[in-house]
């Protein structure tokens, strides 16, 4: 079992990333993902002036899989995906639904990892002072693995210049354990409660499902009362993924189908709603039911990829309608509910 970082060395971390949003500083991960954008463009580029005398062909195949070879991974974690999904009890993705899938992720991933998180990610700061905000519910987004929070740069978008508090958090150390992201969100909790007057909503996706809820059991075993008024989930492995047994950092090795951070995680679930959405044709959180929680309302979305899932409108509509939610006795019925393919 991979050990969680010190708590001196969380508190330390914690407190150099609020202080870069706060000073709308670039984290770790945006200024780690423009140095890559960067050297493949530099790469790219190098190639064709070589080989363009030589090859046009040649030249503009090896720029192409330079700054798309993404793609074809993806499209080899779809094909892992739906052998794997085959012992699932959720029904396999159609043969149409990978490819609108795979299809839709490619864009997808381009914005947000090459545009969104190296660019954008202080573009729009959290909203958490104003008196207007006083009375509505907050909300705080927790991000995955090797993103940041330009990833929610829609979901902010749709809520800036409005009535709720919000503020979306940097985990980092990007690939260190997920313990160690709980003073983070404590912090970002703190701030939004204290806002807004009430206990906020968490949105989560992918690992971000994880280290809420690990926040969340640090809460439960200081005896504190529960901070929050709903928990989201978008495609998170809370009950491991098979695709974490190629990752080596202490966040990946957490992750996998097995562990023993995950055993001890489940081991309490806390008292608080949980919405889980999850997908059958999802390449990086499979197979397909890992992603949801016992008792939990766990809606499942046909056809829809790990990152797309995130952006698709009923996803965001009726996620942010909690938000208007007076009291926990309008959570609707737990159980699955199966939404149409998109």
């Amino acid at each position: 079992m991979t050990q969680n970082m010190p708590a001196g060395n969380e508190k330390e971390t914690t407190g150099d990333s609020a202080q870069a949003i706060a000073s709308g500083q670039a984290g770790e991960l945006a200024r780690l993902q423009q140095r890559v954008l960067f050297g493949l463009l530099i790469f790219a580029s190098t190639w064709v002036w070589f080989l363009w005398p030589c090859s046009r062909a040649w030249a503009l195949t090896g720029a192409l899989f330079c700054l798309g070879g993404y793609t074809l991974a993806l499209a080899a974690e779809l094909f892992a995906m739906q052998w794997i999904n085959r012992k699932d009890p959720v029904a396999r993705a159609t043969s149409r639904e990978l490819l609108c899938a795979w299809a839709n992720e490619i864009w997808i991933d381009a914005l947000v990892f090459g545009w969104r998180q190296p660019f954008r990610s202080m573009v729009m700061p959290d909203q958490v002072e104003g008196a207007e905000l006083y009375g509505q519910r907050g909300v705080v987004f927790v991000h995955s693995l090797i993103c940041n929070r330009g990833f929610w740069a829609p979901w902010l978008r749709q809520l800036r210049g409005g009535k709720h508090a919000f503020a979306a958090v940097n985990l980092e150390p990007v690939f260190g354990s997920i313990s160690a992201y709980v003073p983070a969100i404590d912090a970002a909790v703190r701030a939004v409660t204290a806002a807004s007057g009430m206990p906020p909503v968490l949105v989560c996706h992918s690992m971000g499902g994880l280290a809420a809820r690990a926040w969340l059991d640090s809460r439960v075993e200081k005896s504190c009362a529960l901070p929050a008024h709903h928990m989201v989930s978008i495609g998170s492995p809370h009950h491991g993924t098979w695709l974490a047994k190629f990752g080596h950092s202490p966040n990946a090795i957490e992750m996998r189908e097995g562990s023993a951070w995950l055993a001890k995680l489940n081991a309490r679930v806390a008292d608080v709603p949980w919405l889980c959405w999850y997908s059958n044709c999802d390449p990086v959180v499979f197979p397909a039911s890992t992603a949801t929680l016992p008792g939990a309302d766990n809606r499942l979305v046909r056809g829809a990829a790990h990152v797309q899932l995130a952006f698709l409108p009923e996803v965001m509509n009726e996620t942010l309608a909690l938000l208007k939610m007076a009291d926990l006795s309008h959570v609707a019925p737990s159980g699955t509910r199966h939404l149409p393919t998109i």
